[in-house]
């Protein structure tokens, strides 16, 4: 059985960029090495689904590729992000304001039935 990884974005503020890239690069590179792996955006996080905010944030000075293009590459490398529904009120967002790389809204029972279940890791940022 594939083992899954689930990273919690919880503390990855996306007006900080720098906070921003090394988790999506590494659910890429998880992705790659053939393990299931769920990008799980809680709190402030929950804003790098908005349409229109990844597109806007690039990881340093002078880089051409938004930090939506990294979620696409992830995406494409089969990484599934979820948005954990009670944080989509805490922005103002809702369902229709998502990116379409989003596989869906999760709830906080969602990640921790996958963390006791012994089946995933988790890495928290």
């Amino acid at each position: 059985m594939t083992q899954k990884l689930i990273f919690i974005l919880s503390n990855t503020d996306p007006r900080n960029s720098e906070e921003v890239g090394a988790p999506i690069v590494q659910a890429t590179v998880a992705a790659a090495m053939s393990y299931h792996v769920e990008v799980i955006c809680t709190g402030t996080s929950t804003k790098l689904l908005k349409v229109g905010v990844a597109e806007n944030i690039h990881l340093k000075h002078g880089e051409t590729r938004s930090v939506h293009d990294f979620i696409k590459e992830a995406h494409a490398a089969g990484v599934k992000f979820f948005c954990c529904s009670p944080d989509l009120d805490l922005v103002g967002m809702h369902k229709e304001d998502l990116i379409p790389e989003c596989s869906g809204v999760v709830g906080a029972a969602h990640f921790i039935e996958e963390i006791m279940s012994g089946e995933s890791k988790v890495l928290t940022y």
